[in-house]
């Protein structure tokens, strides 16, 4: 996919930091000498972590030298590095890895979380949270139009591009047999926004990716008049004018023994 915007991320970041600052909320550390954000984004999440654990060296990664930019900007004191996490191989362990709102762009979950709860020391929390929204109707209707339109061939593939997440069992076994006691749950929010061109604004940045990168920019535009006239037909107004995107989140803390 071609880089990340992360103006255009940053449009809705109030919404976007709050799994963040629930997900710091239930780490059960009190002391971090070192932490690291993987899949840091523009640093809003990272900013959560230097202001909880002021003392702590900590590390953001991203392989998004736009978002990278941002999170320098924001955090000029801490240390961002331009990586791909699936290859990431680091030379220390951490108290702390945490990763909002990015493993759900990689696949083969059971052996990425085992590889990840190596990299803490004993007594390490991985904690996480996962958009769990594919089924959706923000999600379904992106599909919906890929096949309808002429670009229904070259969007084929645009629904693998994220990993299918698991259920409470399959992450809570997963993590248990790498070696952590596990934290677990799910918090659907629901996000009043202005109208239907604020629910395709939000998901252009994110879940639209796979769908626009691959097509031209008249294409783009004509992608988007569809799945707005789509999304309007599934998230009526409500009293007030507004629409309610639901959202759920799936959250995990996995402490390793």
């Amino acid at each position: 996919m071609a880089d990340w915007n992360a103006g255009q991320y940053l449009k809705f970041e109030d919404e976007r930091t709050r799994p963040a600052i629930d997900l710091i909320g239930r780490i059960p550390l009190t002391e971090i000498r070192n932490a690291v954000d993987i899949g840091c984004g523009p640093g809003n999440s990272t900013g959560l972590i230097v202001e909880r654990h002021p003392n702590a060296h900590v590390l953001g990664l991203d392989n998004s030298p736009s978002m990278l930019a941002k999170a320098r900007e924001r955090l000029p004191r801490a240390a961002f590095e331009e990586v791909d996490i699936a290859a990431w191989q680091p030379d220390e362990r951490y108290d702390l890895i945490f990763a909002n709102a990015v493993l759900q762009w990689l696949p083969d979950h059971p052996h990425l979380l085992a590889r990840l709860v190596s990299f803490l020391k004993t007594g390490g929390c991985l904690a996480v949270q996962m958009p769990n929204n594919l089924q959706e109707p923000s999600h379904r209707l992106m599909e919906k139009v890929s096949q309808e339109g002429p670009w229904a061939e070259r969007l084929a593939s645009a629904s693998q591009a994220r990993e299918e997440i698991g259920s409470f069992e399959d992450y809570y076994s997963w993590l248990q047999r790498a070696g952590c006691s596990v934290d677990i749950w799910q918090t659907t929010y629901v996000h009043p926004l202005a109208d239907a061109d604020a629910i395709v604004d939000w998901l252009r940045s994110t879940g639209l990716r796979p769908y626009l990168d691959p097509l031209s920019p008249e294409e783009q535009s004509e992608y988007l008049r569809r799945y707005r006239v789509e999304i309007e037909k599934a998230y009526p107004a409500q009293q007030d004018g507004k629409v309610l995107l639901r959202f759920p989140r799936l959250f995990f803390v996995a402490r390793r023994q």
